[in-house]
This record gives structure tokens, C-alpha cells and sequence, in this order.
């Protein structure tokens, strides 16, 4: 996980700890963006769509992709700020190296989908129509054809040759879209949202009240969840309140919090194997332990 910096407000002064959000890679390795910390942060008073994405490189296998440009509200006045993060050399004028190349032609040919509502920014797929270069077999080669040498798809008993199928591999999962955090009503919007990025199917709130000032219950086959959209962090109690609904309904037990969490309640969570998040305005929720870590990684 990235480490919390201190960002400064331009309006109020005043610094607010911010942790850039991670971001999992095609190859499966998280990536975040680096932030340029010795530039200022600049208050978002207009947001377009292109400038809501920042190129990143994978450490791991150096495939650019695009992710959500970090952003920050101020706990104070409530200020968004947009975070300059350092930019990819070679983006500009098209230079990269052979991944970044072979990324732009996936785009230029339609191997990548740049449809956010659908695939986000940046998802990279890899597939058999990837270009090889230099001389060798064909990697999806299935050797001789499975047609027989009449070439009419029959054995020599007349009988149909079974043809085996072409192997397939998940596909990875595209990336989240925040949305921005203004009421209790988002926070809990948010935190459904991203437990159906996870992969939880039919997450709901189990009755229509109201949503209180308090933790509000979220549901779905297999997991139970608590969103805490108030201003204190959600201590002891609280997560073993959650652990113990999880163990009655034999389900995953998940946490999100706006404020964080007490030191007894990480440490607690950490024992049981509950996963915490924390949101910040900006609606990205972030894994604050290892278990929330295992369940970005793999998914439900």
C-alpha cells in the first residue's frame, strides 16, 4: 500500500493526509500514481473529462495505462484539490518502450476498450491477435489439423474428429469509477459500488429507511457489509458487531469508513480477517489492512 502524505490546501492552509489510491494492473500487480509533491495542488473548479485521468506505468511489466487523476477534499473547508503526479516520459511524443508502443497500436487497432462506462480507462487485454515479432511458431498453434487429412473435419472411420477448444483466461476487472462523496446517502451509494466492482452480485440495503447519521447495513449473497459515514472513527465494537453478523449468515464481513478506524479496531480486524476500507471525498475507497488488500486482489 502507498504510504499517507501530507497535502497542504491552497484555501485554508491546512494539511490534509492523503493516500493514493492503488490500482490493480493487467498483469495483477497494483500500481498508483506517482505524485509530484513539490508541486502545488491545484483546486479543481472545473472537471472535464480528459483531465479526470493521469497516465501510469506498471513497475512490473511496464504496460501504460490510464487511472483516475488523484484529487483530495479539504476535511476542513472542504476545498477539492487535483494533485500533479509526475508524467510518463516519452507520453508526449510518443516514444516508449515496446509495451508502451504495443499499447498504442492495441488503441489505433481496437484491442483496447476506451469506453470508461464499460471497460474504464486503461484496461489492456491480452489476447491471440497480440503481434509477435521475429520468426518462430505461432504460440496458438494447435499442431497438426485437428480435420483429419481428408480436411473435411472426419477420421478415417468416417467418424467427426473432436476439435479441442481454444483456451481462455479471465479477464481482468476495468477500473473503478469514483464518485465524489457530498452525503451520507453517496457514501453508502459508493461503498455498493464498489462491492459490485469486486464482483458481489445483487448488494442492497435490506430495508428502505432512511439513511441515519449511524453505520448503515449492506447486503449481497455471501457477504455482509457496514458503511459508517460519520465523522468518528468506527472502533472495537463495531467490527466485531460485523464479524459476528457475517458468522451468523455464514459470509464475508467487509467495513467502510469515512473517519477510519481506532487503533483497537484495526487490530482486531486484522485478527478476525475483516477487510477495512476507508473512503475519502473523492469516493475512491482505499484498503487500510491485509485482508482488504487479499479481497481488491482476488475479488468475491
Amino acid at each position: 500500500m502507498a504510504e499517507a502524505v501530507p497535502v497542504r490546501c491552497p484555501a485554508c492552509l491546512r494539511d490534509n493526509g492523503y493516500t493514493a489510491p492503488v490500482f490493480p494492473c493487467a498483469c495483477g500487480s497494483p500500481v498508483h500514481p506517482p505524485l509530484d509533491l513539490a508541486a502545488p495542488p491545484v483546486p479543481l473548479t472545473h472537471r472535464t473529462w480528459s483531465d479526470s485521468w493521469v497516465a501510469v506505468r506498471c513497475t512490473a511489466c511496464g504496460r501504460e495505462s490510464e487511472w483516475p487523476q488523484p484529487e483530495l477534499g479539504c476535511g476542513s473547508c472542504g476545498t477539492v484539490v487535483r494533485i500533479p503526479v509526475h508524467p510518463l516520459e516519452g507520453v508526449d511524443s510518443g516514444e516508449g518502450d515496446g509495451d508502451g508502443d504495443e499499447a498504442a497500436q492495441g488503441r489505433a487497432g481496437g484491442g483496447v476498450q476506451r469506453d470508461g462506462a464499460t471497460t474504464g480507462r486503461g484496461a489492456v487485454l491480452d489476447g491471440p491477435d497480440r503481434r509477435r515479432s521475429g520468426p518462430g511458431p505461432d504460440p496458438h498453434d494447435a499442431g497438426p489439423d485437428p480435420r483429419g487429412a481428408d480436411g473435411a473435419g472426419r477420421t478415417a472411420g468416417g467418424r467427426p474428429a473432436q476439435v479441442p477448444l481454444p483456451p481462455t483466461a479471465p479477464l481482468p476487472r476495468p477500473a473503478f469509477r469514483p464518485v465524489t462523496i457530498r452525503t451520507a446517502r453517496d457514501a453508502v451509494a459508493t461503498a455498493a459500488l464498489y462491492l459490485r466492482w469486486l464482483g458481489f452480485q445483487d448488494v442492497r440495503q435490506p430495508d428502505a429507511r432512511p439513511i441515519p447519521s449511524a453505520a448503515v447495513d449492506l447486503r449481497a449473497p455471501g457477504l455482509v457489509a457496514q458503511v459508517d459515514p460519520t465523522t468518528a472513527p468506527a472502533g472495537l465494537r463495531a467490527v466485531e458487531c460485523v464479524w459476528l453478523n457475517g458468522l451468523t449468515a455464514s459470509a464475508t464481513s467487509v467495513y467502510f469508513a469515512l473517519a477510519g478506524y481506532t487503533e483497537d479496531a484495526r487490530t482486531r480486524a486484522d485478527d478476525l480477517g475483516i477487510p477495512l476500507f476507508v473512503m475519502d471525498l473523492t469516493g475512491m475507497p482505499q484498503p487500510v489492512n491485509d485482508p482488504a488488500d487479499d479481497l481488491v486482489g482476488s475479488g468475491a
